[in-house]
C-alpha cells in the first residue's frame, strides 16, 4: 500500500478496485478540521495515503482557523465519486488592511498545534478547478487553496501526499486568534463502519 504502488493503481485505471480492497481491511476514520472525514491508510517517511470523504450525513469537526490552507507536501488526488472544487487563493501581505493572519499548523500524535505567525494578509479567489469522478489532479506544496464540494453533495477521493523538505503547513485564520491545539477526533467503530459503508455503496 505504498505511495508509489497506489499511484500506479490510479494511473492504470484501478482506483475503484483498489479503494474497495483497502476498505475491506482494518481502518479507523478521523474527523478532519477541514470538513471531511479522513481514513489514513499508510504513512511512511514523508509519504502518505488516505481516503477522504465529504458527506452531509456526517457531523463536521469544528474549525478554528479557515478552510484556506497550504500543505507542506505535494498532493496527488483522484476523485472516486462526486465533485470536488479546488479553489485557489491569491494571498498578499497586508498591513492595516489585513483580514487574516497566517497560522502554522504542526501535527503531532496529540493533535494539531496551531500557532500565529507575524504575517498578516488579504486574499482573493483565484482559479477554480472542478473535478468529477475519475479525474486526477495535483497541487504543489505551498499553494493556498480550499477543497470544496457543492452544498449537500457527496464526494470521496484518494489523497496521496509527498513531503517537501523545509515545507510548512499553514492556514489563514482570525487576526487576533492565539496559539491553540485542536485534537483530531477519531470515529468509533460504529461511525467508521458507517463511513466505509457510504463509500462502498457508491463504488459497487
Amino acid at each position: 500500500m505504498s505511495y508509489q504502488r497506489v499511484r500506479q493503481e490510479i494511473t492504470e485505471g484501478r482506483a475503484r478496485a483498489w479503494a474497495l480492497a483497502a476498505l475491506s481491511g482494518s481502518v479507523t476514520a478521523v474527523r478532519h478540521p477541514l470538513g471531511f472525514v479522513c481514513l489514513p491508510l499508510e504513512r511512511q517517511g514523508g509519504e502518505g495515503v488516505c481516503l477522504h470523504l465529504w458527506s452531509g450525513a456526517l457531523a463536521p469537526a469544528e474549525i478554528t482557523t479557515s478552510q484556506i490552507h497550504c500543505h507542506s507536501w505535494d498532493l496527488f488526488s483522484h476523485v472516486l465519486y462526486g465533485q470536488v472544487r479546488n479553489v485557489h487563493a491569491v494571498v498578499a501581505d497586508a498591513g492595516a488592511e489585513a483580514t487574516h493572519r497566517v497560522f502554522e499548523v504542526v501535527s503531532t500524535a496529540d493533535g494539531d498545534h496551531i500557532s500565529p505567525t507575524r504575517r498578516t494578509v488579504r486574499h482573493a479567489t483565484g482559479r477554480v478547478e472542478v473535478f468529477g469522478p475519475g479525474d486526477t489532479y495535483t497541487l504543489p506544496a505551498d499553494s493556498f487553496h480550499s477543497s470544496v464540494v457543492p452544498e449537500g453533495g457527496e464526494a470521496a477521493t484518494i489523497a496521496l501526499g509527498r513531503s517537501r523538505p523545509g515545507g510548512r503547513d499553514l492556514s489563514l485564520g482570525p487576526l487576533r486568534a492565539g496559539a491553540h491545539r485542536v485534537r483530531r477526533q477519531p470515529l468509533d467503530a460504529g461511525e467508521t463502519a458507517r463511513v466505509v459503508g457510504l463509500i462502498t455503496a457508491r463504488l459497487t
